[in-house]
């Protein structure tokens, strides 16, 4: 080569160098300095020394197995070789190979180490559970081993032998390698194929081969149990797998050791017939015990009487189930529920009627919008979350969203480096509507409102630094005495101007050295860190910023829920996120998809995050974390404190979870049931609440979640978090609620609840209504039908939609009360044009035994159905002002009155004493008459028009003259 091209070479190899050294150094040093923002570096410098050591360890061992076999392969390399054109044409790949033979084989032995290196790394989590782990305190049915043998242990072992194949096959690869291309073996020349000194090594490698797989046939037997081979059926070793697979796999782990046994001995015999016999025996006895036996013993003694040769490992596989998934307690009463009504039948649900969330927390995010965005880069995540809070002395259901920053919204000529990321760095407050009530012309009644906020919450620090909506990154902080330049509220109330604020936590990475600069510089690719006068020796950065995300980074080993809420707590805003521990090994529990289980209609939305597809068979609600809005620390609290797998990861990273006891007691009324594991649950119980092994296995009981009615897409109806009072309780619990129908039906079989009140004892319970055979309950799918093709919901719904409105359906509620099912449906009105246009609650939609009502509000409707007195009180004030329409904006609005044609004027019996003798005038009778006529005939023009405030009035004006000319004629007047 050109010398200076041999002085480029190492000049770009040192360059390359220094780079990768660079990033890999931006890449630690900022996960460092996040780490320590939020205090978590136990975490970081624990997940990063395990997978450094394992890392190093694993590719170590690969990198030794390949420059071992390749320079003992090259040294057993035979001195002479026979002249052949094979040999001839090696010749000229030995010479180039022969002076950078070592760099070759280091370079191989380098790569393959990175890559087992990585792989290994991977696995931090198996590794550190085997460390860690300890006993279920619970055995297997089959084996009588303690589970946490194969939750904690296996996998790693597993592990272990995959890689042990891993590192003799790549050997095993290197070494026939060599030895072809330096004539230990010689395919194409007469003679010997292979020398003495191959056939030593190569055995020697062929017998730990076999040695490996003798252990994975022993580790197979565990494995049965955990996956087994029915076909969907059921997980776990079923009765082929006991009874013939089993002793198959055990009689080959001997066969397995004799071969390796073979192959060793061949180091000296250096024959490959008994070998080569012995090889032919594990495959001929693999395929004739592993295979061909127990698909003989399935064909022919399981198939035939399936159900009964089964029923023991179905049961296995029920009860491993229902307790990995914290489902074996459910209650199951049998429902009787009736369909008839009477006068009061709700009676005794006083407690449970008034808190009906007729507020929506899918639908009503526009209302929160337009009515409480104030400005246009602000935004409310969608959908809304669902808290309580005390009112008054009374737990009230509150409909909350934290009012949060949305870059998006911010002017056009506005948008720039120093404005999205040093002016706009935070939401302001949290917004809150009550859930059983609304304002007279239908939009949210506010429990919480405005900048600066004002409500029921009181005194809190309103700024939202950390939240699901917030931007990648912000620049906050300022010496002291510094003009503040963050934006905060758009009018101060004391100086009627926009107010700007310098951000006090300590929750960000400081960049106010030029080092910290440079690394973020690089890390965001932005060369503002560097040249920007907006960051000073103060300058704090805030980025991974979402709730879920922060508590994954430092919890790596929490699968998080997917919807965390924020909630006010001690005068501080608190984003509530639940983490669960999984595991996919525990012995015959069911295997389910984490991303199948919790999908609903709700996930469909981009804001609500959908969970990975991992498939999981034990999960436990183990940790509750809280993040700070303003701070953004990170607060796990151990909640499942009996849970093995929590144990084990407490173990791991000690000091980062604080013990259940430390939980505040403000923060304890906001806790509740979560939403994930709900969903999960109700997935494994539409199969799972079945203990009978014949009835699981004839699959003649198998419920589903319905799909969502109010939903365009088919999918599952969401869970719905309610107070309500199940048959047997004392009072109302907030509760999460969901409903079964049976398989290809669509009727209503069972209505599922858990009480989601932490304060409650019976927290965690969860109780299925099974609905009696003998009474067809509609399911919701045909509740809403029903609701569409009632002849009087249908005319009312078309009234709705005149014009440019469209009806939108909140979720169809469904409750437990008056002895039967009732179903609650609230009705929303929204402008299908223009961008500020918003729902309102206009009707809502009851229905009961087949009985259908209908009005503007809940109490109304009920009453209706339960012949004019439900029994029950709403805490609904007045009805609907249909008048208050959604005007061109979308904003209510008064719509402009059409006085009367003309003034009727009062009757004479108001001046004039009447005289029994003498007949009312005709005059006045036949103008009462003609009023009637007039004022019909406007009620269908305004009809026609969509004038509904004219409507109302022309209805009120018939209704006048009705009685007008009934007083006149002594008797009923017709209607026109």
């Amino acid at each position: 080569m050109p010398r200076r091209s041999r002085a480029l070479l190492p000049t770009v190899a040192v360059l390359s160098v220094l780079l990768v050294a660079y990033i890999l150094t931006v890449t630690f040093w900022t996960d460092w300095l996040w780490f320590d923002s939020v205090d978590f570096t136990g975490v970081f410098t624990t997940q990063l020394f395990t997978r450094v050591a394992l890392f190093v360890v694993f590719g170590l061992v690969m990198a030794i197995s390949v420059v071992v076999n390749g320079i003992v392969a090259y040294r057993l390399r035979p001195q002479y070789r026979p002249m052949s054109v094979e040999q001839q044409s090696l010749d000229r790949y030995r010479d180039a190979i022969d002076p950078v033979r070592k760099w070759v084989l280091a370079a191989a032995a380098g790569l393959l180490a990175v890559m087992a290196g990585a792989s290994a790394a991977g696995r931090w989590r198996d590794y550190l559970l085997w460390r860690n782990g300890g006993e279920f305190g619970q055995d297997d049915p089959e084996f009588g081993i303690d589970i946490g043998f194969f939750t904690f242990d296996f996998p790693w072992w597993r592990f272990l032998v995959s890689y042990g194949f891993a590192v003799v096959v790549l050997g095993m690869a290197v070494a026939a390698i060599t030895h072809y291309v330096y004539g230990g073996i010689r395919l194409q020349t007469a003679g010997q194929k292979v020398s003495p000194a191959t056939q030593a090594h190569l055995s020697v490698l062929i017998g730990v081969f076999i040695l490996l797989k003798a252990v994975a046939y022993w580790l197979d037997r565990y494995e049965l149990v955990i996956q087994g081979t029915n076909d969907d059926r059921f997980t776990g070793a079923g009765y082929a797998d006991v009874n013939a697979l089993m002793p198959a796999k055990m009689i080959l782990v001997f066969v397995a050791l004799i071969c390796a046994i073979l192959f060793f001995v061949n180091v000296w015999q250096r024959n490959w017939t008994l070998p080569g016999i012995g090889l032919g025996l594990l495959v001929l006895s693999a395929v004739l015990l592993g295979w061909l036996w127990p698909l003989l013993v399935q064909q022919f003694q399981v198939n035939p009487s399936e159900a009964s040769r089964e029923s023991e490992y179905i049961s296995r596989n029920i009860e491993a189930t229902r307790n990995a998934y914290d489902v074996d307690d459910i209650e199951i009463p049998d429902y009787d529920a009736t369909t008839q009504v009477s006068e009061g039948q709700l009676a005794e649900d006083s407690a449970t009627i008034p808190g009906i969330r007729l507020m929506d927390p899918g639908v009503i995010q526009p209302a929160f919008q337009q009515l409480q965005q104030v400005r246009g880069f602000y935004s409310f995540n969608d959908p809304l979350d669902v808290d309580r809070y005390e009112v008054d002395g009374e737990q009230r259901d509150i409909v909350i969203a934290a009012r949060e920053l949305n870059s998006a919204g911010i002017p056009d000529e506005q948008q720039n480096w120093i404005n999205e990321h040093t002016v706009y760095t935070h939401g302001y407050g949290v917004v809150a509507a009550y859930g059983n009530t609304r304002e007279s012309d239908g939009s949210p009644a506010w429990a919480e409102e405005d900048i600066p906020s004002e409500g029921i919450l009181g005194e809190y620090e309103p700024r939202i630094y950390f939240g699901e909506n917030s931007p990648e990154y912000s620049i906050v902080g300022a010496p002291e005495g510094t003009d503040p330049v963050e934006f905060d509220v758009p009018e101060d109330p004391e100086t009627g101007r926009e107010r700007l604020n310098t951000y006090q936590g300590d929750g960000g990475v400081p960049v106010g050295s030029f080092f910290n600069r440079l690394l973020y510089a690089t890390r965001f690719q932005e060369a503002n860190f560097l040249l920007s006068d907006r960051l000073n020796s103060e300058s704090q950065l805030l980025y991974d910023r979402d709730p879920r995300e922060r508590v994954s980074k430092v919890a790596p080993w929490l699968t998080v829920d997917s919807n965390p809420f924020p909630a006010v707590i001690d005068g501080r805003v608190k984003w509530i996120v639940d983490g669960y521990t999984t595991s996919n090994s525990v012995p015959y529990a069911e295997r389910v998809s984490l991303s199948e289980a919790t999908s609903d209609s709700r996930t469909v939305r981009p804001a609500l995050a959908a969970q990975p597809d991992d498939f999981v068979n034990y999960v436990r609600n183990s940790v509750k974390a809280t993040v700070d809005a303003y701070s953004g620390e990170v607060t796990l609290y151990a909640w499942d404190e009996e849970d093995p797998v929590l144990r084990a990861w407490m173990g791991a990273f000690p000091d980062s979870v604080v013990a259940r006891s430390e939980i505040p007691e403000p923060l304890m009324d906001h806790l509740r049931y979560p939403e994930d594991l709900f969903k999960m649950q109700r997935k494994l119980l539409a199969e799972y609440h079945v203990t009978d092994p014949f009835t699981f296995y004839g699959g003649q009981d198998q419920w589903i979640v319905p799909s969502d009615p109010t939903s365009e897409v088919e999918t599952d109806q969401p869970p719905y978090y309610l107070s309500i009072q199940m048959p047997g309780q004392e009072q109302p619990y907030f509760s999460l609620t969901t409903t079964y129908t049976p398989k290809n039906r669509q009727n209503l079989i069972s209505f599922m609840a858990v009480n989601a009140d932490v304060r409650s004892d019976d927290y965690g319970q969860i109780r299925a209504l099974r609905v009696s055979s003998n009474t067809q309950i509609d399911g919701p799918g045909q509740v809403a039908n029903a609701f569409e093709t009632d002849p009087q919901v249908a005319t009312e719904l078309s009234l709705l939609r005149q014009g440019d409105a469209e009806t939108r359906p909140g979720n169809l509620l469904t409750l437990p009360v008056g002895n039967g099912l009732l179903y609650v449906q609230p009705v929303y009105v929204v402008r299908a044009s223009g961008d500020a246009a918003y729902p309102l609650l206009r009707r809502v939609l009851v229905q009961f035994g087949g009985k259908i009502g209908y009005d503007d509000t809940l109490q109304g409707a009920l009453d209706q159905i339960f012949q004019g007195e439900s029994g029950a009180e709403t805490e609904e004030e007045g009805g609907i002002d249909d008048d208050a329409a959604p005007d061109e904006d979308g904003a209510p609005g008064e719509e402009e009155q059409t006085p009367p044609d003309d003034e009727t004027p009062p009757p004479d019996d108001e001046t004039t004493p009447p005289d029994d003798n003498q007949p009312p005038p005709e005059g006045d009778l036949a103008q009462a008459i003609a009023d009637a006529q007039q004022a019909w005939a406007d009620a269908q023009a305004a009809q026609a028009d969509g004038r509904w405030a004219d409507y109302g009035e022309a209805l009120q004006r018939l209704e006048d003259a009705l009685a007008r000319a009934e007083q006149l004629s002594g008797e009923s007047a017709p209607a026109p």
